[in-house]
Formats: structure tokens, sequence, C-alpha cells
């Protein structure tokens, strides 16, 4: 434990004295999201409105209270006050699995993927609001195996904050669990988004927000254009809608590729849901890591802050000793560090598609489909064909009777 509380506190207070301009990370400065973007927000939605003429605005409607979430130390400027909060998410999180490795059948092998995990992706995980979101999203998890319930308000404000923790809800067992999580998280979204909705004009902004996205440079769809660029390829690539993205021929129909992918991994989750039969501890945080890698994945924008949704369910599977996830975990983490390199270190050469920024992005990607393949053959293998091997039941042998009047008695 005293090694773990040291890892801790170090790699922490790197990651404060970066955000805090004590230290200087290589490549752009990742705070300026904060200070600049979330920054102009909050003045606007402290008005009691959503930000209307602002495309980049792609948030449901529970965002705002993130956003807002400074407000809560006065005493501090709007930065420093976000990177205090985001810190105390962090500290949440290895809180909350730090107890839940005392529980029977459980260790610190998920506190372990924490602790790690989080300073390998770099300042960016305190310069977005990302880390917040993981927090409600790791304490439903944890919290999903004895109260349905809690999981399901936890993850339906979840997924009011950054839509991707309603997966959470893939790997609850069949049946009255079902129906208690899965209506609670729709209760809960429809309260909270008809709260927003009576309370500031502009709730639902974020859903045509998004309608003309290209394909985001770190995507895997943008590897086809990282390509061409080198082949002739005759396009754009220009901050969009908040990111860097390819604009040009046949990016459609690569972004459309990527949604198609993305139903794909949807049906694949649908056919395990039909066919899963063993539920163990670690079923659901299991099934809650498949789908977010599956959807990470296949994403048309694959951001640096989406790997802390993937290291945080990582750390909750990992947290239960019957998890068959450790080396897609592993490959997690790997593709975590390579994701600091390529973002913020050498994002210049991922812009340019040197070879530099192409084979960070190949081997990053790489590891995520590797790890999404794996994940889904684990979970397949300890919930539905490990099930389907077992000789079905059936007549307990009888020994035949000896010759003679009279039979042997059963012994």
């Amino acid at each position: 434990m005293a090694r773990i509380l040291t890892v801790w506190v170090l790699t922490r207070a790197l990651l404060l004295l970066c955000v805090f301009h004590v230290l200087t990370a290589p490549g752009p400065d990742v705070t300026s999201d904060v200070s600049v973007i979330y920054q102009g927000w909050y003045e606007i939605l402290r008005t009691g409105t959503f930000p209307l003429d602002d495309v980049t605005w792609q948030y449901p409607p529970a965002a705002a209270l993130a956003v807002l979430s400074p407000a809560l130390l006065p005493f501090l400027d709007y930065a420093s006050a976000f990177f205090v909060l985001a810190f105390l998410a962090d500290a949440a999180v290895g809180g909350m699995l730090l107890y839940a490795g005392r529980r029977p059948g459980t260790s610190y092998r998920g506190l372990w993927v924490w602790v790690v995990g989080v300073p390998l992706l770099g300042p960016t995980v305190y310069a977005r609001y990302d880390v917040m979101v993981t927090a409600v999203a790791v304490a439903a998890l944890l919290a999903g195996a004895r109260h349905p319930r809690t999981l399901g308000v936890l993850a339906g404000f979840g997924a009011l904050l950054k839509v991707w923790p309603v997966l959470l809800l893939a790997g609850v067992p069949r049946g009255r669990a079902t129906r208690r999580s899965w209506a609670a998280a729709a209760g809960t979204a429809f309260g909270v988004t008809l709260a927003f909705l009576v309370a500031m004009p502009g709730a639902l902004a974020f859903l045509t927000f998004q309608r003309e996205r290209g394909t985001e440079v770190e995507s895997l769809g943008a590897l086809v254009f990282h390509v061409g660029r080198h082949l002739g390829w005759r396009g754009d690539v220009r901050l969009n809608y908040g990111s860097v993205e390819f604009l040009g021929p046949y990016v459609p129909l690569v972004s459309t590729a990527a949604q198609l992918l993305s139903a794909a991994a949807l049906c694949w989750l649908l056919a395990w849901r039909l066919r899963a039969r063993a539920w163990s501890a670690s079923t659901l945080a299991d099934t809650a890591f498949v789908a977010v890698l599956l959807f990470t994945a296949t994403s048309r924008v694959i951001s640096p802050q989406y790997m802390l949704w993937l290291v945080g369910a990582a750390a909750v599977c990992l947290a239960f000793r019957a998890s068959p996830m450790e080396l897609p975990a592993r490959l997690v983490l790997a593709a975590t560090f390579v994701t600091f390199l390529e973002f913020p270190v050498w994002f210049s050469h991922v812009v340019a598609s040197d070879p530099l920024g192409v084979t960070l992005l190949l081997v990053r990607n790489g590891l995520l489909v590797a790890a999404a393949l794996l994940a889904c053959r684990a979970l397949w293998r300890q919930t539905v064909a490990e099930r389907e091997q077992q000789p079905a039941p059936g007549p307990a042998p009888v020994s035949p009777a000896p010759s003679g009047d009279t039979c042997a008695s059963a012994p």
C-alpha cells in the first residue's frame, strides 16, 4: 500500500505542476481548452442558457454542471478551480478502487491500473472534464453488482454528462436487475433532461452540432487519409467543430464506414446478451469495458481523453480477481502512453501525416483494435463458450444388477 500511495503522490504532483505551468509539457498547451473554451462556455451558461451559437458545444445538457463546477471554489480563478476539481475527481476514483480492493474476491490490481494509467495520458487528464465523468462511471460499476438501481441512476446521469456511460448497462444480468437498472437510468435521464429543458434554453442543441463533422485526424479511419496524402489525395486538414479533422473527397464515406462499424459493434453486444448464460462478479465491469472499447475503436473521433474512459473501466475490471481482462487492460495502458506521445508531444507530426505521426497512430489504434478483439474473445469465452461446453445434466448411471435371484443393494 505504501508503494501505491508513493506512486500516486509523485505522479499527481507532476500532473498538477504541468497544468499550473510550473513545468512545461512538450507540444501544444493542453490547458487552453479550460482557460479559453470552458471558461467561455462558463460565462454563457451562468446567464441561464446554453451556447446556442457555438457549434463546438457538442455535449449533453448535464455537461453544463461540469463546466460550471469551478464556481464551487470562488476563491480561485476559473482554470485553477477546474484543475483542483479534476484532481479531486481523480482522487475519488482512487479512493473507490482502494475501498473495493478490500472486499472478498477483489484485489488492488484495479487501483494500480488507475494509479499508473492516469499519468500515462499526461496533463490532458486534468484539462478535460472527462475525469469527472469517469468518476461517475467507476462509482456506477462498483455499486452495480449489489445495487442495480444505483447503477441505473449513475449511468443515466453519466450519459447526460457525456453519453458513453450508458454503455455501462450492457452487462447487467438479465431479469430483475436489468429492469431495475434500465428503468432507473431512463427515469434519471428523462428527469434531468426535463429539468434542463425547463430551466435553460437550448438543452438539446448539441444534437444538431455534429452533422457536418469530418473524420478526426487521430481516429482509425483517419489512417486512410494519412496514407492517402502521400498518394495524391487532395483534401484539407483543419480545425473543424472543435477538433483537427480531415475534410475533402471520400471523407463522408469513411465517416459512414466508421458509423457502420459502430453499428456492427452494437450488434455483437446484442448477440452476446442473447447468448450469455454465466455471470460472474466481474461480468458487469467486463462487459462495460468491452462496450467502451468497441465504440472507442470504431469512433470517427478518438480524442486523447477517450483513453481515460478505458483506463477507468479497465481498473474496475481488474479490481475483481475473476476478470479475464488483464491482457486487454495492459494493451490499453500501452495505448494510453502512445496517445500521450501523439498528443501533445508529437501532434505536429500527426497533423503533417509524416512517418513519425503515421507510425504513432498505427501503433495506438492497432493496440486499441487488438485490445477490443481480445476483450470480446475473453468475455465470450467466459460467459458463453464455457457454459455451452459443459455437458448437459443427465440421469445418474445405474450399475447393472448381478446375475442371480437377488439384487445387490445400492451403495
